[in-house]
């Protein structure tokens, strides 16, 4: 239940629940096509990257995506292995997706504004925490990954 109660509150509230609040009376409609193709093809990737994610953070680390409910081991395989935090990546994806597939600078805004806002949190709140519940081994893993653009690990 404690999973279900992050998923719900987090990433469905954020990609679903506010976006929708936004174009709510705006008379938008998804325009499909070249570029809705393109649209969906992001959200499927974003809502598969959180995905994986999520199943990682439950078997692996332990715990939830909720910072209220953190894994309790630290989580560096996957998509990990590449950026230190895909998830936000994954729903980032869907949140452009969602932009694009309505055609929306509303829901291009909102997708600007969580990743700001993510990337603050991130910075200024989660890596601290981390470090200090983890200690080396996140100072290890944070020395070798980016933050946000992926690339081939290091040795």
């Amino acid at each position: 239940m404690r999973y279900l109660v992050a998923i719900l509150a987090l990433p469905v509230t954020i990609s679903l629940v506010v976006p929708w609040l936004l174009l709510r009376g705006t008379g938008a409609h998804a325009a499909f096509g070249g570029w809705g193709i393109v649209a969906l093809l992001s959200m499927l990737a974003g809502a598969v990257l959180a995905a994986r994610c999520i199943a990682l953070f439950m078997r692996k680390g332990r715990g939830t995506l909720a910072p209220w409910d953190p894994p309790v081991k630290l989580v560096v395989e996957g998509p990990y292995r590449y950026v230190r935090n895909p998830m936000i990546a994954g729903v980032l994806l869907v949140l452009l997706g969602e932009a694009l597939l309505f055609r929306s600078l509303l829901l291009g805004g909102w997708a600007v504004l969580f990743f700001g806002i993510n990337t603050a949190y991130f910075l200024l709140v989660e890596e601290p925490g981390l470090v200090r519940r983890f200690g080396d081994a996140y100072r290890a893993y944070r020395a070798r990954t980016p933050l946000w653009l992926p690339r081939r690990p290091k040795a």
